[in-house]
C-alpha cells in the first residue's frame, strides 16, 4: 500500500487557534489534537479505526459539555446491576443512600439505566441526578427519572462511559451487582492504586446483613493478597458497609480535612482545610516516612503553577516527594490529615 501524501494544515490550524480567548495551555493541547488528526491521515488510517476515534472523541466532547455547568458540585457515583428489581432491597438501599446524599447537597451520578440507577436516580431526585446512559440493543434507554434530561448523556462505547462516571465524581458507591459493576469497581480500584485517578472514597454498600461484598473482600484477602497481588495497604482504598449513614460518613469524611491534591514539579502538594501544627506535622513524618523519596512533609503555600491556575488559593498545604508506588499508604495519609484531633485553624 502506497504511503498516503502528507497534508499541510498548518495554515487551517494557525486560523483555527487564532481566537483571542484562548490560553496559551490551550492552544498548545487544541494544536496537539489536530496533529494528531494530521498523522492518521499522513498515515493512512483505516475506516474502522477513524470510525472508532471518531466517535470517542465526539462522545467525549457531549460528556464535557454536559458536565462543565456542574464542575464545582461534589457528585458521587453510583454503581450497581441494572437487573435489580424495584421491589429488592438493593433497590431500596441505592434509593434512600442517594436521598441522604442528595439532602447533603451531593449530586448523584449513575449510568442512567434500569435498576440500581434508576434507584439511585428516584432517591437523588432529577434536579440532583446526572446521567451517562450506554446504548445497547437490548436495553430500553434512560429510565423514566432522568429521560429526556438536559443532565443526560448517551454514549456507544463503555469505555468513554466509564471515563465520564470516574473523572466526573468526588465519590464513588458499588452495590451488588454482575459482571459491569464488579469490572466498574476493579477498575476504578486499579486506577486508585496506580495512581491514574485521583484520590477519591470509595463504599460498597450492601443491604443490613448482605453478605456481597463481605464475600467480595474475604476473597481478596483469603485468595489474592496472600499471593502478593494486592498490598495489605490496598484495603485502605473501599470501605464495607450495610449502613446508609456509615457509607454518607465516609465519604463526608474524606473532605474533612482533604480538599484535593496535583503535581507541581516533584512535589505532590495537597490542599487542606486546616494546616497541621508542629506536633501534628512531626507526627506525620513519623508515622509516613516510608512514602518520601527524600525530604519531609512540610507546609507551603500556594506554588506559582497554582498561582496560575487560582484554585484555592486561599487553603494551607502540604507537599511531599511521593514516592509514585505506595498509593495505599497515600490513602493511609489522607486519612490521617482527616482525623486530626486538633486543627489550627477554628
Amino acid at each position: 500500500m502506497s504511503e498516503a501524501p502528507r497534508t499541510d494544515v498548518g495554515a487551517s490550524v494557525d486560523a483555527l487557534l487564532a481566537d483571542p480567548g484562548l490560553s496559551a495551555v490551550q492552544r498548545r493541547l487544541f494544536r496537539s489534537m489536530l496533529e494528531t488528526v494530521e498523522q492518521m491521515l499522513t498515515d493512512g488510517t483505516e475506516i474502522i479505526d477513524l470510525k472508532v476515534a471518531d466517535t470517542a472523541l465526539s462522545e467525549m466532547a457531549d460528556a464535557f459539555r454536559m458536565f462543565q455547568p456542574y464542575r464545582t458540585c461534589k457528585k458521587v457515583t453510583i454503581f450497581g446491576s441494572a437487573r435489580t428489581q424495584p421491589h429488592h432491597p438493593d433497590y431500596n438501599q441505592a434509593r434512600d443512600f442517594a436521598a441522604v446524599m442528595a439532602d447533603a447537597g451531593w449530586m448523584v451520578v449513575t449510568g442512567a439505566g434500569q435498576g440500581i440507577m434508576a434507584a439511585g436516580m428516584e432517591g437523588a431526585g432529577r434536579e440532583q441526578s446526572i446521567g451517562v446512559n450506554i446504548r445497547l440493543p437490548f436495553e430500553s434507554g434512560a429510565n423514566p427519572f432522568i429521560a429526556q434530561d438536559p443532565k443526560l448523556v448517551e454514549m456507544r462505547y463503555f469505555f468513554t462511559r466509564k471515563l465520564m462516571l470516574i473523572k466526573e465524581s468526588d465519590a464513588f458507591v458499588a452495590l451488588p451487582g454482575g459482571f459491569g459493576t464488579l469490572d466498574e469497581a476493579f477498575e476504578l480500584l486499579t486506577l486508585l492504586q496506580t495512581g491514574k485517578a485521583e484520590p477519591a472514597p470509595v463504599v460498597m454498600l450492601d443491604t443490613p446483613g448482605g453478605s456481597y461484598w463481605t464475600g467480595w473482600s474475604r476473597f481478596l484477602a483469603d485468595k489474592v493478597e496472600p499471593r502478593n497481588l494486592v498490598s495489605p495497604e490496598d484495603a485502605s482504598f473501599y470501605r464495607v458497609t450495610d449502613d446508609i449513614e456509615v457509607a454518607a460518613q465516609e465519604i463526608e469524611h474524606f473532605y474533612r480535612n482533604y480538599q484535593g491534591c496535583r503535581w507541581v514539579g516533584d512535589l505532590l502538594v495537597m490542599r487542606l482545610r486546616h494546616e497541621p501544627d508542629d506536633a501534628q506535622l512531626a507526627e506525620l513524618n513519623a508515622g509516613f516516612a516510608d512514602l518520601l523519596d527524600h525530604g519531609s512533609i512540610r507546609r507551603t503555600k500556594p506554588l506559582a503553577p497554582e498561582r496560575q491556575s487560582g484554585l484555592d488559593l486561599n487553603l494551607p498545604r502540604v507537599a511531599l516527594r511521593f514516592n509514585h508506588r505506595d498509593y495505599g499508604r497515600l490513602r493511609q495519609l489522607i486519612n490521617a490529615l482527616n482525623d486530626l484531633p486538633r486543627l489550627v485553624r477554628p
